[in-house]
């Protein structure tokens, strides 16, 4: 398999995770959940009942595949993290750079950096996860598996995509 096709992979499947957090968050909103993805499917953890895990999945695949690309987007993927701190981290190095006043002297303009880098961050980072990280194109795909783990008090299920 071409690194290409492992990339498309894993952004399609990034897409389902966050449509499948989408549906499970809609029925559960007080579970913590997260989720991860790799090239053969993606990873829900939290306390759920497998089977509202694979109906959330399949119900999320034919939403996608029914045109609704919003929700391969999700607001608290960890893209938009690392959009934020990378953001962040610069603006704040950036504003202190060649200034020889103290570190405490500096700290203002660090602080006000890394907070305009987070508001430009917001929307900057959902432009991400469509262009980069995610795919709403999943035709071809299929919930071949959801299975459940327990390690100690931490449940997960492992959801595995099949493609035609």
């Amino acid at each position: 398999m071409k690194i290409a096709d492992i990339v498309f992979a894993t952004r399609q499947n990034h897409a389902l995770e966050h449509a499948t957090m989408h549906m499970l968050t809609r029925r559960n909103p007080y579970v913590r959940l997260a989720g991860r993805s790799t090239p053969s499917g993606f990873y829900i953890y939290g306390p759920l009942d497998t089977q509202e895990v694979a109906a959330a999945a399949s119900e999320a695949l034919a939403r996608l595949e029914q045109g609704e690309a919003h929700l391969a987007v999700h607001p608290r993927c960890g893209t938009n993290l690392v959009v934020t701190s990378v953001l962040a981290g610069t603006a704040a190095y950036t504003a202190t750079m060649g200034r020889p006043r103290s570190r405490i002297d500096r700290l203002p303009l660090a602080l006000f950096g890394a907070t305009l880098a987070a508001i430009v961050a917001q929307p900057l980072a959902h432009r991400v996860q469509e262009a980069v990280t995610t795919t709403p194109e999943v035709e071809g795909l299929y919930i071949k598996s959801v299975t459940r783990e327990q390690r100690g008090k931490l449940t997960l299920h492992k959801v595995v995509i099949g493609r035609y």
